[in-house]
């Protein structure tokens, strides 16, 4: 400590002969102050002039070099523009899942837009080269560890296999198939039919939708046969199964019922049938068996007369 102290006191009176020396000696109040407490005022200087006080300019200067690469490492002025034209039919697919959620309707409604995402991706990805020989694949794909693009993409292609939307979308996403098209135009036909009886007695509902429920089930069944089902189709039928079995309080026999109640019912009087059979049988044996017996005692009985007579 009192190396330093020295070091300090040597130091300002050095300051003082060249300011003295100098024969401009105008302070101010701050100056005068400075004067009277040299420890303070070379404590500020200190903090002022020291590389720990400027570091905001210097970080800005720095990140701006930062932001600076050589132009063989820098992606193309095309493949920026690929880049932003993919976020933004990016966000334009998630605007519309979000809204399609409940109920689900993310194949019917959104299938334009993943088409539209899915044509910018393969631009991306493709081998083709663009504008100057380019190709941005390896630069937006592959030039670092998170592969930010590849795994967004491949999110949302995700979500459209879960969905089986390629089920109700022809392959080139211009429309939905017809088979889709006709189970909405019934689903459409079973719903009017339940908005005009809702506000009736639903018994009345029951008896008059029950043929157009009944094809919208028959329909239904055929296509998840065909595995032409997507998600769309899976919530709109759980959704009216409800309506119908829960709301309404409605129900039919299905075919698969009776028969396995006629089979039921015929397993269960089957032993009273097996047991009556082979009585019966049993009773017509005995007198089969009897039956010769007493005609051949007759007959004897017969002779012994004749020759007695």
């Amino acid at each position: 400590m009192s190396l330093y102290k020295s070091c300090l006191f040597l130091l300002f009176s050095l300051i003082d002969i060249n300011v003295f020396a100098s024969g401009d000696v105008n302070f101010t109040p701050s100056e005068a102050t400075n004067q009277m407490n040299p420890a303070l005022s070379s404590s500020a200087a200190g903090v002022v002039n020291s590389a720990v006080f400027k570091p905001f300019a210097d970080s800005v200067f720095s990140l701006n070099l930062l932001s600076s690469f050589p132009e063989d490492l820098e992606i193309s002025d095309y493949c920026v523009e690929l880049l932003n034209i993919f976020g933004q039919r990016y966000v334009d697919y998630v605007k519309c899942l979000v809204p399609a959620a409940r109920p689900v309707k993310v194949c019917q409604n959104c299938f334009s837009a993943y088409g539209i995402l899915v044509d910018t991706y393969q631009n991306i990805s493709s081998d083709q080269m663009g504008p100057g020989n380019v190709s941005c694949r390896d630069s937006l794909l592959r030039s670092d560890r998170l592969m930010l693009v590849y795994q967004l993409y491949s999110n949302l292609e995700d979500l459209w296999e879960k969905s089986n939307c390629d089920h109700c979308i022809t392959a080139t996403f211009q429309s939905l198939t017809n088979t889709t098209l006709y189970f909405m135009t019934v689903l459409n036909q079973t719903i009017t039919c339940f908005d005009q009886y809702k506000e009736r007695n639903h018994t009345e509902l029951c008896k008059n939708c029950k043929n157009t429920y009944r094809g919208l089930n028959e329909l239904y069944g055929r296509m998840e046969k065909n595995h032409t089902l997507c998600i769309d189709i899976e919530d709109a039928m759980n959704m009216t199964r409800k309506l119908w079995s829960k709301n309404f309080n409605c129900s039919f026999p299905r075919e698969e019922t009776v028969a396995v109640i006629a089979v039921s019912s015929f397993m269960l009087f089957l032993p009273i049938i097996f047991y009556l059979s082979s009585f019966l049988h049993s009773e017509q044996k005995k007198r089969k068996l009897i039956h010769p017996k007493r005609a051949k005692s007759y007959n004897s009985l017969m002779n012994i007369q004749d020759k007695l007579s």
